[in-house]
């Protein structure tokens, strides 16, 4: 696979399936295929009213991984892009991409005033993990995470 043909790009509504069926992979591979409420629809309505962004990973004009993200707020840091989800279809893993997503991801969150960046990662997940230390990312002891659903 050459550099080539690997686009990296900024998500358009176009790309919402491909983005939302690389979501329900990744929820198959987190154990947890029944946990997507979300509809298809939801993502149209949501990326049009601008709550989430998105960069994809195309090769041979087919969509192969995405990051989907968001402004939020630290009020210890300031601004802060959080990263929802990164998953790359798993027949195109260990090929570079998530890399050049990640990368992408991170030219974004600095140009729009980012101070920080923030998601999280399952303790088994170890592919994820060696990635992101790798990487130099800051994998946090003692913070729970909190949950409410409406």
């Amino acid at each position: 696979m050459s550099d080539q043909s690997i686009i990296i790009r900024k998500a358009t509504e176009k790309d919402l399936p491909a983005i939302y069926g690389l979501v329900k992979e990744l929820a198959i591979y987190e154990k947890e295929p029944e946990a997507v409420t979300a509809t298809l629809d939801d993502y149209y309505q949501n990326f049009s009213d601008q709550v989430f962004q998105s960069i994809v990973a195309e090769m041979n004009e087919e969509v192969v991984g995405m990051m989907l993200y968001f402004t939020a707020y630290s009020t210890w840091k300031g601004k802060m892009i959080y990263l929802d989800d990164f998953v790359i279809n798993e027949q195109f893993r260990k090929k570079g991409i998530g890399q050049k997503l990640y990368n992408e991801f991170l030219k974004i969150a600095k140009s729009e005033g980012a101070k920080l960046v923030k998601w999280q990662v399952l303790d088994w997940n170890k592919p994820a993990i060696n990635f992101y230390k790798k990487n130099n990312a800051t994998i946090e002891d003692g913070w729970f995470n909190v949950k409410l659903y409406f």
